[in-house]
């Protein structure tokens, strides 16, 4: 492992650190927590731990965040019978100064995209490297239904897209996921709309619409908070 790489990680404990405190200071006791899923969302996860007895419940983005979550012993609750979900916490793959970001990375982004949209607040965890002034340098995620892969990708390159098929992974929804390069996301708003009209798609990793409300930075000087 690099000098980069452990850099990285450490700007990653730092700010789940942060994102400890910060539920610690705005959750109320016995409320209702979204987790995110990711490697910054696991780094959250176990600085979590000394917590555990103050959080009511929390609700998971996907399979991987509810095992991790049960196992520090905080207890894991369906979304539809959640009530309301004062704080969702959750990393980013990029994220823009306006906060909209492109999530999805790790395959969860329609599960995470449904608890943002239930959560009051939503926080946004990364590192520095993470922050763009414009989206699209990382290749953009789009949940499809399978029998609507051909059919979506040709409609994607139509609108300037690249898109290639993630080999050998299925969502926890049981869809696949095409990662797009070569779009326009100077209006992400717009285009996340737009992706989301075609027939086939289950949503897109575009978080515009429904951005952050905080963002927690880590950065080589300490985590910076920046809000919508």
């Amino acid at each position: 492992m690099n000098q980069n790489q452990l850099k990285q990680i450490e700007l990653k404990q730092n700010v789940a650190r942060a994102a400890a405190d910060y539920v610690a200071a705005h959750l109320s006791m016995e409320g209702v927590l979204g987790v995110g899923t990711g490697s910054t969302a696991n780094a959250f996860i176990e600085a979590l731990a000394p917590l555990k007895g103050r959080i009511g419940a929390a609700v998971a983005s996907s399979m991987a965040t509810e095992t991790r979550l049960k196992a520090i012993g905080i207890p894991v609750v369906d979304l539809n019978s959640a009530g309301d979900i004062e704080l969702y916490v959750d990393g980013a793959d990029e994220i823009t100064r306006h906060l909209a970001m492109i999530k999805g990375g790790g395959g969860a982004l329609t599960r995470e995209k449904i608890v943002a949209a239930c959560a009051r607040t939503f926080v946004c965890i990364a590192d520095e490297t993470k922050l763009v002034e414009v989206l699209g340098q990382f290749p953009l995620p789009v949940e499809v239904i399978p029998m609507a892969r051909s059919y979506v990708a040709r409609q994607l390159v139509k609108m300037g897209g690249q898109p290639v098929l993630r080999e050998g992974f299925l969502t926890d929804n049981g869809n696949i996921i095409l990662d797009v390069r070569g779009l326009s996301l100077v209006d992400p708003s717009a285009m996340e709309s737009q992706i989301n009209q075609i027939v086939g798609v289950v949503t897109n990793g575009i978080f515009a619409r429904r951005g952050a409300n905080v963002l927690l930075l880590g950065t080589a000087h300490g985590v910076k908070t920046l809000t919508r």
